[in-house]
């Protein structure tokens, strides 16, 4: 379920089978990696709504929590926190992160919830019949993962 009108009414009608919670970490800079830090937003969006495609009804895809790169690790680690402590008290068991920032590898055991990191992809260059089969890969790796710590 993404963060809509027409899914918060599903979702409150289905509450208790949504267990978990995407949040996409997404880094903003305005110096000289800006492009690389918008590529990485670009690519975020595609594959994290792809993978609530796939798990509609399991999954709420909150919007991005979006931070400036120049943010030291530990107010990051903040706001994620606060983010999973309220998730948490609203009843989601399951936290996920994911993200193409490789700074929040660095930090992950402080992170109250699992971390997918996944290096971004340039998608600008890409013809779309090329983009499609390359985030259907991604997307396989990445449902992997939930169905692991599901089980956990």
């Amino acid at each position: 379920m993404k963060w809509t009108p027409n899914d918060m009414d599903m979702y409150l009608q289905a509450k208790e089978y949504v267990d978990t919670a995407l949040i996409p970490l997404v880094p903003v800079s305005f110096a000289e990696n800006m492009k690389q830090s918008a590529s990485m937003k670009d690519f975020t969006d595609i594959l994290t709504v792809e993978i609530e495609r796939q798990f509609k009804g399991r999954i709420m895809l909150l919007p991005q929590l979006a931070y400036l790169s120049a943010l030291d690790e530990e107010k990051r680690l903040e706001l994620a926190a606060g983010w999973a402590r309220e998730l948490k008290e609203q009843g989601f068991a399951h936290v996920f992160y994911i993200t193409s920032d490789s700074e929040w590898k660095e930090n992950e055991q402080e992170l109250e919830g699992s971390l997918i990191w996944i290096p971004s992809i340039p998608l600008e260059h890409l013809e779309e019949k090329h983009k499609k089969p390359m985030i259907d890969d991604q997307v396989r790796q990445v449902l992997a993962i939930f169905t692991r710590k599901w089980h956990e």
